[in-house]
């Protein structure tokens, strides 16, 4: 069983379209760790320790997954839980607004259950204050009434594990950090297991689509299963439109250019923060907030979606000084590198 919290967004209710969304998107997700592609290292791991608590009667110990998003955190959690077979909760950090959120969660587990809290680095110090007892020796500490009458009492909470999931681990406080019995980073997906994975998912899609197809996906993918699935759902959607039963390269080629996804895997956004670099700057370095300012961007969007991207293919730098783009991100763009002022000319 899956239950969500989330005491915001409880009274909204998702259209028909957006169900749909989610129902292929738990469709397309791996059930078990020998589905799971990628991450291998991560996956050996994982099964040694759910094993060895299977075979002593014990729950896991609590487990914390971090990396860039969409990399398969979540997907993870799914799996622990039913490797182990408990039942999983599902929350984030924003969500836990009060410690009264956190301990309504906990008292309402049973044995055994996943409590997943995504963006577990958003927890407010009061919420954690909750959490250490509970991860630590399945108590609750409640304290009852206000000022020189309050008490407090210790209720028995059952065994259950905590899996947290953050994007940003340097933003959780070690005390909590240390807290949990194992910690995991994903990595990056290489382009052969993206296209196993869209070829895998295009046969649950009912989309049939041939090798170069996927190959040319997986390429423009980000290294990121996440977008690969996207990418396979909008590039079925246009093979259907125009009548083709098979997604070839040239239908894969057209669907992408239509979505403004260069050979690189850009899109419309990451090629604006490099042009604004290159044309608004003249290559010179630039300060976060006014990039953030000159392209219209958050300045979280731009270093938690823009720049990791950018910086791993090489297109841009991060000086002391501030972002530049670099000499492969003028020749992306058709562009000529300036000359370095400091280059002496050959004789």
């Amino acid at each position: 069983m899956i239950t969500s919290s989330n005491k915001q967004d409880a009274p909204l209710q998702a259209e028909p379209e957006d169900q749909e969304e989610i129902i292929i998107e738990q469709t397309l997700r791996p059930q078990s760790l020998l589905e799971y592609v990628g991450q291998t290292g991560v996956k050996n791991n994982l099964n040694i320790i759910i094993q060895a608590a299977k075979q002593r009667g014990d729950v896991l110990e609590h487990l914390l997954f971090y990396g860039p998003p969409g990399l398969g955190k979540t997907t993870l959690a799914f799996i622990v839980a039913r490797e182990m077979g408990g039942n999983i909760k599902v929350t984030s950090g924003p969500a836990i607004e009060r410690a009264g959120d956190l301990a309504s969660l906990l008292t309402n587990l049973s044995e055994g259950d996943v409590l997943f809290i995504d963006e577990i680095h958003r927890l407010n110090k009061a919420v954690e204050e909750v959490l250490y007892p509970a991860m630590e020796d399945h108590v609750l500490d409640i304290v009852l009434g206000k000022g020189p009458g309050a008490r407090s009492i210790r209720m028995d909470l059952p065994r259950f594990t905590l899996i947290g999931a953050t994007t940003r681990i340097g933003l959780i406080s070690s005390p909590l950090r240390d807290r949990f019995g194992a910690t995991y980073r994903l990595e990056y997906y290489p382009e052969k297991d993206l296209q196993t994975i869209i070829n895998r998912n295009s046969k649950i899609l009912q989309a049939n689509i041939i090798d170069e197809a996927s190959a040319e996906l997986s390429k423009r993918s980000r290294f990121t299963p996440r977008i690969a699935n996207r990418l396979l759902k909008r590039v079925r959607d246009f093979a259907q439109v125009h009548g083709h039963d098979t997604i070839n390269l040239q239908t894969a080629k057209q669907a992408l250019e239509l979505l403004e996804i260069d050979g690189l895997g850009l899109d419309k956004n990451d090629r604006r923060v490099l042009e604004t670099l290159i044309h608004k700057f003249s290559g010179k370095p630039v300060g976060l907030n006014t990039l953030a300012a000159a392209t219209g961007e958050e300045e979280d969007t731009i270093t938690d979606v823009h720049e990791p991207f950018l910086i791993r293919l090489g297109l841009l730098s991060k000086t002391p000084k501030g972002r530049q783009a670099t000499e492969a991100a003028y020749k992306h763009l058709g562009l000529t590198p300036p000359i370095d002022p400091q280059q002496k000319p050959l004789l």
